[in-house]
């Protein structure tokens, strides 16, 4: 499955990679439409010192672990939320009755390489906020712990997103705020949010887990919300439940779905 992916994703790069500047053009665009969100980050320091008790260089470590990890899954399974358009169109029979997972295949369709550009930023916000940061070198075992949680989290995200287009055809952009609309939300401290919203995603749709709890392990920080210490190491059990539940809701969808005949 992996080296069936990896074909498809090499034959649209390299598709891509047949016009060199265009090419270029838009992974620098990528790259530098990403950096505007550190943008509103330093303009927010520019007129304060902290962020609900947080540091700039804190925020961004949080911001760049979360960032890595979402732009490596807009990246390689964002294309996931096309399933209502090639239901529509009646393509997605065509991925059904090929000796490949369907998964794999729309995962895979359309490959956007020029996603690289954000990864790069991601990639580089996370490691100046972990050079600028006095971190306790004990605790940086967790750093690709929680990048690999939020990883799953989001394909599990997307992966649940893809299937909910089974049933709501004609409301991809609702899907869509469950995957982008995460990323939005935890690109900054989560103690900016509401006690409720924030138990919300720790116990209910577990975004605390993507760069959060694992968060205030590395900085060495406690939790504003007075959660329990053990939460910081539960990330990947979560994200493990989570990526049961997309995988159990993926198959039914499919299991349901009835083909147009086309």
């Amino acid at each position: 499955m992996v080296r069936t992916y990896a074909l498809l994703v090499w034959t649209w790069t390299r598709a891509a990679a047949a016009y060199p500047a265009s090419f270029a053009l838009m992974t620098a665009l990528g790259f530098v439409i990403a950096a505007l969100d550190v943008g509103v980050i330093l303009v927010i320091f520019a007129n304060t010192t902290t962020l609900a008790g947080f540091t700039r260089d804190e925020v961004l470590f949080l911001y760049g672990a979360a960032g890595l990890a979402f732009t490596l899954c807009d990246t390689f399974v964002s294309n996931l939320d096309r399933v209502s358009q090639h239901i529509k169109a009646g393509t997605l029979d065509t991925f059904l009755i090929r000796p490949v997972s369907a998964w794999v295949q729309l995962a895979a369709d359309r490959f956007n390489a020029n996603r690289i550009g954000r990864i790069l930023q991601a990639g580089i916000v996370l490691g100046y906020a972990m050079t600028a940061l006095d971190l306790d070198w004990r605790r940086l075992w967790m750093v690709p712990v929680m990048v690999a949680t939020g990883i799953v989290i989001f394909t599990s995200l997307w992966t649940l997103a893809g299937a909910v287009q089974f049933v709501l055809v004609d409301a991809p952009e609702v899907t869509s705020a469950f995957t982008y609309g995460s990323h939005q939300l935890s690109q900054y401290p989560l103690g900016i949010y509401a006690r409720d919203m924030v138990a919300g995603v720790t116990y209910v749709l577990p975004l605390a887990f993507i760069n959060w709890q694992p968060g205030l392990y590395v900085l060495g920080r406690d939790d504003p919300f007075g959660t329990p210490e053990f939460l910081r190491f539960l990330g990947p059990a979560a994200a493990l439940v989570l990526a049961l539940l997309a995988a159990l809701a993926w198959r039914q969808a499919l299991r349901h779905y009835r083909s147009t005949g086309s």
